[in-house]
């Protein structure tokens, strides 16, 4: 019989009464069985936590384990979440309180990811998105590139919320500071094993209905409004800070980046303060890239106003 990986989802949650039934049932439903859910709840004010241990008490303590939230932001309840799971899991499974697995979500990346990897592998993937009566409201961006530091360093691609990654990138996760701001933790992890040599599986097809509503953190990128925006970003300075924020943070961590990432990480930091000429030239040796069209034009941009 096939050894069936022991996999640790980590659920953080903040009033999410609203939705976080039909994922816990989603979870339930699983193919993939062998599963522990650990909750991490930054102090939320509605039915959430009487939800959750409505099934605590229906699944069991064992199977359903809850946390206080560390209260800094979404970002550091599930980087703290990472620390607080045992370490003897064999994959580690992000979960948002407001979506909807299919089925098979946790058996597909479990066949994609490799057991017996001792580099750091990440699996994320694209999402379909629903609105909150579960109308199908298209797909999240495909993107065709294939992940690498390179692209890591100015772009995430994948939602946390389709992340499941094995132990070696857990490793190398719990390394990052508790006392530094982190923009977003799946960008974040995609740096971090990118730029380990690890490898990220990007899956076309998506694994989760993603549910888009006005409370939820962090909507889909697809739409023209959605773009415009980020092009703001980029134009007001924000993409500027937040990728100074993961370079601060890169610069200190206790980690083995190869030696060809060390060197584009050197380059990428001498090109962001440098005159315009030396700046396209170091950037164009670099090799840097986004995976759109509209997202290469707008990095393109931001070199030339010194907004990277």
């Amino acid at each position: 019989m096939k050894y069936k990986s022991k996999i640790a989802i980590l659920l953080c949650t903040y009033n999410g009464s609203a939705y976080i039934r039909r994922q816990l049932d989603s979870i339930i439903r699983q193919s993939h069985n062998n599963w522990v859910l650990y909750v991490s709840d930054d102090g939320s004010t509605d039915e959430t936590i009487s939800i959750i241990n409505e099934y605590k008490e229906r699944l069991g303590n064992e199977r359903v384990i809850l946390f206080q939230g560390p209260r800094k932001g979404f970002a550091w309840n599930f980087l703290s979440l990472v620390d607080k799971v045992p370490e003897d899991f064999d994959y580690y499974a992000f979960s948002d309180q407001d979506d909807e697995w299919l089925d098979r979500k946790l058996e597909i990346a479990a066949e994609k990811l490799d057991i017996d990897a001792v580099l750091p592998e990440l699996y994320c993937g694209r999402t379909k998105l629903v609105d909150e009566k579960n109308i199908d409201l298209g797909y999240s961006p495909h993107f065709k590139k294939n992940p690498c530091f390179r692209n890591a360093l100015v772009q995430s691609i994948a939602g946390g919320n389709t992340m499941i990654f094995n132990r070696a990138t857990r490793k190398i996760i719990i390394k990052t500071p508790v006392d530094k701001d982190i923009v977003s933790h799946d960008w974040w992890i995609y740096i971090l094993v990118s730029g380990c040599g690890g490898r990220v599986i990007y899956d076309a097809e998506p694994t989760i209905l993603y549910r888009q509503h006005q409370s939820n953190i962090i909507g889909a990128n697809k739409s023209l409004v959605a773009r415009l925006s980020r092009l703001l970003g980029v134009l007001d300075g924000r993409y500027r800070t937040w990728i100074q924020m993961n370079l601060e943070v890169l610069s200190i961590m206790d980690i083995e980046l190869t030696d060809e990432n060390k060197k584009i990480l050197d380059r990428f930091v001498r090109a962001r303060q440098s005159g315009l000429i030396q700046r396209i030239w170091l950037f164009s040796k670099i090799r840097l890239f986004r995976q759109t069209l509209f997202g290469s034009l707008a990095f393109l941009c931001a070199i030339m106003l010194n907004k990277v």
